[in-house]
């Protein structure tokens, strides 16, 4: 999992980070979205961050179109006592249910 940042779909002038929880053709279990499973449609990525239940994720908007992809995130710089390089981490809960194969 990498973090990456993005428009937000809601509104495209906001920038935000969230955690890649699940690609295209992945089956997620989502976290209070309106369905309960959802494939990940073509050109979709599922994205949540990493206050469950407080974040505007993936499982408020949806599946996230990866044309409003526009980097990743490497490092944490503010605040300053939470600097800090990022590590790809996928928590275990979170992992999709079906992974399509390439």
């Amino acid at each position: 999992s990498k973090r990456k940042e993005g428009k937000s779909p809601r509104n495209p002038e906001q920038k935000i980070i969230k955690r890649v929880i699940a690609l295209e053709g992945d089956i997620i279990k989502t976290i209070g979205y309106k369905k309960k499973y959802v494939k990940v449609p073509h050109g979709h990525i599922w994205v949540e961050g990493d206050h469950h239940g407080h974040s505007f994720d993936s499982n408020a908007f949806g599946p996230v179109s990866l044309g409003l992809l526009h980097a990743r995130a490497t490092h944490i710089l503010w605040p300053p006592q939470r600097w800090q390089k990022l590590q790809p981490m996928l928590p275990p809960e979170r992992k999709p249910l079906h992974r399509e194969q390439e």
